[in-house]
This record gives structure tokens, C-alpha cells and sequence, in this order.
């Protein structure tokens, strides 16, 4: 797993084997990236259910101000706080071991421009991710919130507009922009 653009291109991430984790694949992510590069800059990111890291160290490769990591398994957290080290980006990272809605509760004073939800395919922490930033007005206006699934989870907001879709193998990438 390699950091594909921005200041950090071409830098090894560790973390693709920690158990109870998916990786997003490199081609996954660039095309997320590709789409989303516009918006990065000087952004609040939140990379909930965080595993390695990977997709919020990109996202502050590409100019984000700042990153909070989230997620519950102990041997994530140690990765990610390696990674950032490693990286020289503890000025631009959060890091935060906990259940992802008690996660969220802590930062609900916090607005985000920018939220990655790639949870446990066999849980559907999405949908009450989702409710829970927008119940909460966590989000900016204009934010885009990236979800990774897999086929038996249906998304539907009515208040979010489906920027985009697409399918990678059995996963699926859907890119909303908060109304």
C-alpha cells in the first residue's frame, strides 16, 4: 500500500494485513482521489473506522489541513499513530481509539469537509454514521462524505446529492455531496 499523490507519493503505508481490516486498493483510491481532488485543500477530514490510515494520510498528502482518525481495534490505532510518526503529519492528524458513534459524539462540535465511512461489511454503520453527521449539522456545506460497501447495503439519502457510484469488483464507492 503506497501514498499515490500529493507530498507523501510514493511512500509506503503500513497496515494492510491488520486483522478485521480491507485496505482500500490503490486503484480504489485514485479513483476516489481523482474525483474528490478539488475539495481537499485546507479541508477537516474524518476517517472513521480509519483501519491503517490510508485514506486520511491521503487526503492530507493532498493539502488537507487536518485528519481525525477513528477506530475501535487497538492494533489499527498502534498502526496509524506508526504511520503518522513515520510520515511527519502528527501536526495535521487526530487520532482516536473509540466505538465509532461514541467517536462521533466527542466531535460533534467539530464540522467536517470531508468523511470517509468504510466500516465492517457485515455491519451497516453507514447508514446511522450518516444520520448521525447530519443530525448533528457536523458537516460543512458542500462536504462530501465517500462511502465503501459491499452489495447487500443500500444507501439512500434524500438530502445528500449521489455525486457518484461505481463498482470495483464485489465493493462498491459511492461519493455524496451534503446538500
Amino acid at each position: 500500500m503506497k501514498v499515490i499523490s500529493g507530498l507523501l507519493k510514493g511512500r509506503n503505508i503500513e497496515g494492510f494485513d491488520i486483522e478485521g481490516t480491507r485496505p482500500t486498493m490503490d486503484r480504489v483510491k485514485e479513483s476516489i482521489f481523482s474525483t474528490i481532488q478539488f475539495s481537499i485543500k485546507d479541508s477537516i477530514v474524518l476517517d472513521l473506522f480509519a483501519g491503517s490510515g490510508n485514506l486520511g494520510i491521503e487526503a492530507i498528502s493532498n493539502g488537507a489541513n487536518k485528519c481525525y482518525f477513528v477506530d475501535n481495534n487497538k492494533v489499527a490505532i498502534n498502526t496509524i499513530n506508526k504511520n503518522i510518526k513515520t510520515f511527519n503529519i502528527e501536526d495535521s492528524s487526530i487520532v482516536i481509539k473509540n466505538d465509532f458513534m461514541e467517536a462521533l459524539h466527542s466531535l460533534k462540535n467539530i464540522k467536517f469537509d470531508i468523511v470517509f465511512l468504510d466500516p465492517p461489511y457485515k455491519d451497516n454503520f453507514i447508514d446511522s454514521s450518516i444520520k448521525y453527521l447530519l443530525d448533528n449539522n457536523m458537516l460543512n456545506e458542500d462536504a462530501l462524505i465517500i462511502c465503501e460497501y459491499n452489495k447487500d447495503i443500500k444507501i439512500d439519502y434524500s438530502n445528500l446529492d449521489e455525486k457518484k457510484t461505481k463498482k470495483y469488483g464485489d465493493k462498491f464507492v459511492t461519493i455524496f455531496k451534503k446538500i
